[in-house]
């Protein structure tokens, strides 16, 4: 059967005030999605425009022609695609959908469809339209935006997992980089995807030694140092894994400075649990909600050994409970204790060793001694911490200097102690 012109002349209504549409549907998106409200008009309002241009063209091209079977759409698989989508408008939607939900992107369609179906009826209504105009249209606007929708998600979700795919690969460069394991990308230093077909071979004359690259190792505060300087660290609240809550708060808290490939990204992977990467600079203020460990800034062939010390930082930090950013200058001998292990286990062997022949009670004497280092050798203070009268730790005091053949009023013994201590307390007994 022939349309009746009721249905071109409202669809030309419509055409004709494109504006107001557009203003409505905008309107009832940021009402109802916040996804959608924080996207700017300028974004928002071309992309709805070009949809609704899409839907009312369609309408308009099937009321000019006979239709087909029930459900049938006439152009349906020419150039534009199913029902008339412009490749160029999922190639739009695709991109926004990188910042929004895509239930969201879903729902939009949703409550467009529903102004404009409800324009649509009121200027048909003017037009005295019969119901026998208006099921058909009916028809057609859901079908066109079940098939956008379906078009819409099929695209978001390659586009995301390439997204996917390309921050899995610069991960993966980042911690090789980082590890030792590949050299500088031209990407890395900025823009593009990572180089390579997968062979991790990144070329040094790319890197930018005009900007700051720094290395660094970070976690949140609270984290229990792992058994070694460079240990895996267990994944626990403060040692975050891919896609934990803590990574993101890590990743968040350093964006002012995390360095960028040239697309944009931030060059940050994860080793062992721990949030990893690249600095452009050094970040501002006292940084409390983390704990970092920094690198100096240097050239791409020695970021690897910057990495490991940055991670001998972050051990040092969170053995001796800092907040906080560090080099491993800044930590002086602290940092030290935790660089050179074997210098901790020839002075456990030296001077605690005897203690541990003698059980419980050599272990008593050392945390004797431990809570007097860490009180400042102040008596009455660490007899405090250890709820015994200052005598007792006076005598076990005694009994520690006797059994390990040391003098805690000599400073090379005091040094040596607190060595062999803080060794034994980051590394572990067996350390």
């Amino acid at each position: 059967m022939e349309n009746s012109t009721t249905v071109p002349e409202a669809v030309a209504a419509l055409h004709t005030a494109i504006d107001a549409l557009t203003d409505e549907v905008v309107e009832g998106l940021r009402a109802q999605l916040p996804s959608y409200a924080g996207v700017s008009l300028d974004q928002l309002r071309p992309r709805v425009r070009a949809s609704l241009r899409n839907g009312l063209s369609l309408v308009q091209r099937w009321s000019g022609e006979r239709r087909g079977p029930l459900g049938s759409v006439p152009g349906e698989g020419g150039a534009h695609g199913a029902h008339g989508v412009p490749e160029t408008h999922l190639d739009e939607v695709t991109e926004l959908a990188r910042a929004l939900p895509v239930e969201d992107i879903i729902s939009a369609y949703r409550i467009g469809t529903d102004v404009v179906w409800r324009r649509f009826g009121e200027e048909m209504a003017a037009r005295r339209g019969t119901a026998e105009d208006l099921l058909p249209i009916a028809e057609t606007l859901r079908a066109w935006a079940d098939a956008n929708t379906l078009r819409v998600v099929r695209s978001c979700r390659i586009g995301i997992q390439e997204d996917a795919m390309t921050d899995r690969r610069r991960a993966a460069l980042v911690r090789a980089l980082l590890l030792g394991q590949a050299q500088w990308d031209e990407s890395l230093a900025g823009d593009g995807a990572a180089a390579g077909d997968g062979d991790g071979d990144l070329t040094d004359g790319a890197y930018d030694r005009g900007a700051l690259r720094l290395p660094f190792r970070a976690c949140l505060p609270g984290a229990a140092p792992p058994d070694g300087p460079n240990a895996p660290a267990a994944h626990t609240p403060g040692h975050p894994g891919p896609g934990d809550r803590a990574f993101h708060r890590i990743v968040a808290a350093l964006r002012p400075w995390l360095a960028l490939d040239r697309a944009g990204k931030p060059l940050v992977t994860t080793v062992d649990g721990e949030v990893a990467g690249l600095l452009a600079g050094r970040p501002g203020g006292l940084c409390r909600s983390l704990v970092l460990g920094l690198g100096a800034p240097v050239a791409p062939a020695g970021l690897a050994a910057e990495f490991t010390r940055a991670t001998q930082a972050l051990r040092a930090a969170l053995g001796f409970g800092l907040v906080g950013a560090f080099t491993r200058e800044e930590l002086g001998l602290r940092a030290t204790v935790v660089a050179l292990p074997a210098v901790g286990e020839g002075l456990v062997r030296l001077r605690l060793a005897p203690l541990a022949e003698r059980g419980e009670d050599g272990a008593q004497l050392e945390e004797a001694a431990a809570a007097y280092l860490r009180q400042g050798l102040r008596l009455d203070a660490a007899a405090r911490t250890l709820y015994v009268h200052p005598n007792t730790l006076r005598n076990r005091l005694r009994r520690f200097e006797e059994i390990t053949g040391t003098s805690l009023r000599d400073p090379a013994d005091l040094a040596e102690i607190w060595w062999a201590l803080t060794h034994r307390r980051l590394h572990g007994p067996e350390g």
